[in-house]
């Protein structure tokens, strides 16, 4: 179910919201936790019971864990954590990476005159790179001793199930919502504020992101058939760049304003990505749950900056790895993750930082350059195999004339402007994100573009996702 659809918007949240204020206090979260488990349901079926039985798992695993770590037994407690762990990141592995692991046997087997294995087609379940990490990091919290065993099942089941973040995140940690499972009913002020950033999540995925799809679409299918431009390959790769960002951060704030809705505060996970000043800072305002997840359990654990640089270096080269192979088994996510852990050494090792008092000319060119260095990432991230990304590669590199044609068909008016205004809204220096601004700023201007959002862009936006225009969210397919 996704949240652009009507079925989610004109039908399951209405009746969830109703039924969390219409049930006394004491029985919010179990509504909150049927809704969620439907919502599982309506997408994976059965797998649901995967979930909730793997949940109970980690439950029974984190009471033992604290036991143990109170007890002082320290072998113990690693061993049940590794028992907690490594299902955890087993299934995520063969549910991810089997599949393309079979192709890729497949056809090697087939290139030396084999018969391979055959493919394993596997269904992925909505969500779980993301709620794998969610366990995770609770059990490693309970073992660190940074938060308490939960004695009720159900607040662990509604924590790993809560549906606004079960698709595509943030990345939440039980110690950022335990206090809140057991909250009364929502106050009507956070109920506003999340309606708001709700909105603006809608519009950012469906008047945006979904408007310049086509143009990015038709600029890397034509690099696969050898017809893109020069100038088509930037304009597409531009697309695809605002694209992401606006349908990536679009669910975002729509996860964040429902959780606000049902009484949730949830992290942020954007912060201005495209004005930052280097790769470093842009991976602190870039998707940073799953940043601050790779931060706290993966390179600290490898030992972070404190064994000298060599270390610190291969550590951060892991992470990066380990980041695009998150996101896919294909090789491209590898050469990606690698491509910006690269680009974190040469930072580091030549103290290409943003310097505060720096002048306005030196700002502006850092901005710039690191917005370039991203965007040509991207491509990398969009392509489908290593190969066509040398191919669009080539492309940005070699003159040609005139626009790709179906690039020029997919540019039009409509997509240019909003192409245009999306970029300039995104490069504008900043640090607030256009969601909390929009929440939560007061005045004139704020207050006149949140009755234009409301009473203009809803209606607008609403139209297109009844007519079926949207399109389902990047960030699905990981």
């Amino acid at each position: 179910m996704v949240f652009s659809s009507p079925t989610f918007l004109f039908a399951f949240l209405p009746l969830v919201l109703l039924a969390t204020w219409a049930v006394p206090t004491w029985g919010r979260r179990f509504v909150i936790l049927a809704a969620s488990l439907v919502f599982y349901a309506w997408g994976v079926q059965e797998f649901v019971l995967v979930v909730v039985a793997s949940t109970l798992v980690d439950f029974g695993l984190a009471l033992g864990i604290e036991q143990a770590r109170r007890a002082g037994a320290r072998r113990r407690q690693l061993w049940l954590l590794t028992v907690g762990g490594v299902p955890n990141g087993g299934l995520l592995a063969f549910l991810k990476y089997a599949g393309p692991a079979t192709e890729q046997l497949d056809a090697l087997a087939a290139r030396i005159g084999l018969d391979g294995p055959g493919s394993m087609e596997i269904l992925l379940p909505i969500g779980i790179s993301f709620f794998t990490f969610e366990k995770v990091s609770y059990l490693v919290d309970v073992h660190r001793g940074e938060v308490h065993a939960r004695r009720d099942p159900f607040d662990l089941l509604l924590f790993v199930s809560l549906f606004p973040r079960a698709i595509a995140g943030p990345i939440v940690r039980l110690r950022e919502i335990q206090h809140e499972l057991h909250a009364p009913r929502p106050r009507v002020e956070g109920v506003q504020e999340g309606a708001i950033r709700f909105t603006h999540g809608l519009l950012k995925k469906v008047l945006v992101a979904d408007q310049i799809a086509p143009v990015a679409d038709a600029a890397f299918q034509s690099a696969n058939d050898g017809t893109l431009t020069m100038a088509g390959a930037w304009i597409g790769a531009l697309a695809f760049t605002m694209q992401l960002y606006y349908d990536f951060s679009g669910y975002s704030d729509m996860a964040i304003g429902i959780a606000l809705m049902l009484g949730f505060r949830l992290p942020e996970n954007f912060r201005r990505p495209y004005s930052s000043q280097s790769v470093t800072e842009f991976w602190r305002r870039w998707h940073m749950t799953l940043s601050r997840w790779f931060r706290d359990y993966v390179y600290i654990s490898l030992g972070g900056n404190r064994h000298g640089e060599a270390a610190t270096y291969r550590n951060l080269l892991i992470v990066f790895v380990l980041t695009g192979l998150w996101h896919g088994a294909a090789f491209t996510f590898v050469v990606w993750g690698l491509y910006h852990g690269a680009w974190l050494l040469l930072e580091r090792r030549f103290g290409w930082r943003a310097m505060e008092g720096s002048p306005a000319r030196h700002v502006a060119l850092r901005r710039a350059s690191t917005f370039l260095v991203v965007l040509v990432g991207w491509v990398l991230f969009r392509a489908e195999s290593v190969s066509g990304a040398v191919e669009y590669y080539r492309a940005m590199v070699t003159p040609s004339a005139g626009l790709t044609p179906a690039v020029d068909q997919a540019l039009n008016p409509q997509a240019l402007v909003i192409l245009v205004l999306a970029s300039a809204i995104v490069l504008a220096p900043g640090r607030r994100s256009g969601g909390r601004w929009l929440a939560e700023a007061v005045g004139r201007v704020p207050g006149t573009v949140r009755a234009a959002a409301l009473g203009v862009g809803l209606p607008l936006a609403l139209a297109y996702c009844l007519a079926g225009s949207s399109s389902p969210f990047l960030y699905f397919q990981f």
